[in-house]
């Protein structure tokens, strides 16, 4: 059985600042060179529009002016591991730092970001802040699940061939790709309801960050990873897979 890749969301949430000696280019990280023309031509829309307005954004007063002022220059930006950028609540409870010199190798292996400025981002690369979901509406290109969905759909499945994939991902992010059961090994569908049945939404964000921590430190090689998914346990959530 081949690797395997676990499909997380980004976050709003992002740590400012980032090292200047790794600048951001459209090429940079393990997927830049086959993103790199669909990432260029968003930075440059992004550029045009100085960085985005409040509809785009989805923030307001000075999270609005950090945005923009990222959006805007984003070529040369100081970056950090996607790992360390990204902080809302899932990464949070993932909480990478904490974990064993080996689990941690296996996570920056295994995680794959799905974002709507970068396409994909592995757990370990490079990444400037920025701000952009993959469900805003960026003219001219419209909905960027949409807009991404063949380019990411190509470079997905040719980086997951032959592996398991878990995917984590919300709704709106999944619908950024296609991937094709004769191209994986396995592709499971990861979601997280209430015990009542009811979806967790947001309120199963903590959860996710759990779910994907014990993947991490339970999935020692592909082949436990149905296991390593139906041994989480959470008080109020319950684990549901689709394939």
């Amino acid at each position: 059985m081949g690797s395997l890749f676990i499909l997380l969301p980004p976050s709003e949430g992002k740590a400012q600042g980032g090292r200047a000696s790794t600048k951001w280019r459209e090429n940079s990280g393990l997927f830049g060179k086959q993103l790199s023309k669909p990432r260029t031509e968003i930075v440059n829309q992004l550029i045009k529009v100085k960085g985005g307005d409040e509809k785009l954004l989805g923030v307001g007063k000075a999270h609005l002016v950090r945005a923009k002022a990222a959006n805007a220059t984003l070529r040369g930006a100081p970056t950090l591991p996607a790992h360390e950028r990204y902080t809302g609540v899932v990464w949070d409870h993932l909480d990478l730092a904490s974990l064993t010199a080996a689990q941690r190798t296996r996570a920056l292996k295994s995680i794959v970001v799905i974002s709507g400025l970068l396409g994909a981002v592995s757990a370990a690369d490079p990444t400037p802040d920025y701000r952009l979901k993959m469900g805003a509406r960026l003219a001219p290109f419209g909905m960027l699940s949409k807009w991404w969905h063949d380019s990411l759909s190509e470079t997905l499945n040719k980086t997951c061939a032959g592996s398991v994939v878990i995917d984590l991902l919300p709704q709106e992010h999944r619908a950024a790709f296609t991937i094709y059961p004769a191209t994986v090994s396995e592709y499971y569908v990861v979601g997280l309801n209430e015990k009542s049945g009811k979806a967790g939404g947001h309120d199963a964000k903590a959860a996710k960050g759990r779910l994907a921590r014990h993947i991490i430190t339970e999935c020692t090689t592909s082949s436990k990873a149905l296991a390593s998914i139906r041994s989480f346990r959470d008080p109020r959530f319950v684990v549901t897979i689709n394939k």
